[in-house]
């Protein structure tokens, strides 16, 4: 019930949408913006999810944030075009998931991602010189092929992530972990494959998980407003970053649109290179 005297944010539902690779800044934002939802005492979060995946760490801090946040409020997450690997991985935090028919999703599993440039460093003769402390400290090094011990150690590395994105689909989806296991193995499927196999909840819309949320928090679907829920910015933010994104979107729209998306793929490459990943891989 609503009463007269609760704030907007209460009358509200919260939103927060998680675009793009999730790390570093990525999760800096989502964590914030979780905090918020709470600060402000939101009946209840929408949790819009358009990524391919992102960071082992980051993608298991978000979802234990979310995991504390549903303690106290409902939480409905929305897949949007694509939610896969991490993308999958936080959905787990909401109490129920919504996915378009058309949705990619999937790409359960880990994978550890690096560079072997030795032949071409010795065609420019390139050599380094390394000094370390253990035989393992440059461990995947790209100037040298892995030993047989290194890979023993990665894949056991990459075995004891992978069984931990396994128990956290199975127990957030009340599924054994052998039948996750069954498509947990890298493939992607559609939200309507998901549904089959238990991954979401319901084929919808964002709307659709609007109207959920409202419902779950004992709101009127037709009226419960949507709040946008951003990381707080300071006083000289607020001025300059929106002015002149403004002013750079009319002069060249282009441009801006082609330097966001090439600042998303450098932040990406450089937060995640040599790290262990969930990704959607076309």
């Amino acid at each position: 019930m609503v009463w007269p005297f609760q704030s907007r944010s209460q009358k509200s539902i919260a939103r927060i949408e998680v675009s793009g690779a999730i790390a570093g800044a990525t999760r800096k934002a989502v964590l914030e913006a979780i905090e918020r939802v709470e600060e402000k005492k939101f009946p209840a979060l929408l949790l819009r999810i358009d990524s391919p995946g992102g960071t082992v760490g980051d993608s298991q801090e978000i979802y234990n944030a979310l995991l504390r946040l549903r303690e106290k409020v409902p939480i409905v997450a929305s897949f949007g075009n694509i939610s896969a690997s991490g993308g999958v991985y936080i959905g787990m935090g909401a109490q129920h998931i919504v996915a378009n028919p058309g949705t990619i999703t999937g790409s359960i599993g880990v994978i550890l991602r690096g560079n072997n440039i030795e032949r071409l460093l010795d065609k420019v003769g390139v050599s380094f010189k390394v000094i370390k402390s253990g035989p393992y400290k440059d461990i995947l090094a790209f100037d040298r092929e892995l030993t047989d011990s290194e890979k023993s150690i990665l894949q056991e590395l990459i075995d004891v992530s992978y069984g931990q994105f396994v128990r956290t689909v199975a127990e957030a989806r009340g599924l054994p972990e052998e039948q996750v296991r069954s498509f947990a193995d890298g493939r992607i499927f559609t939200g309507e494959q998901a549904l089959e196999l238990g991954v979401v909840d319901r084929l919808g819309t964002e709307e659709d998980a609007r109207r959920w949320a409202a419902e779950l928090a004992d709101l009127d679907p037709e009226k419960a407003e949507v709040q946008k829920i951003e990381p707080k910015k300071s006083g000289i933010q607020k001025f300059l970053p929106g002015r002149n994104q403004s002013l750079l979107s009319q002069v060249f729209p282009e441009a801006t649109s082609n330097l966001q998306t090439v600042t998303n793929w450098l932040e990406f490459e450089i937060s995640t290179s040599g790290l262990p990943l969930w990704l959607y891989r076309p």
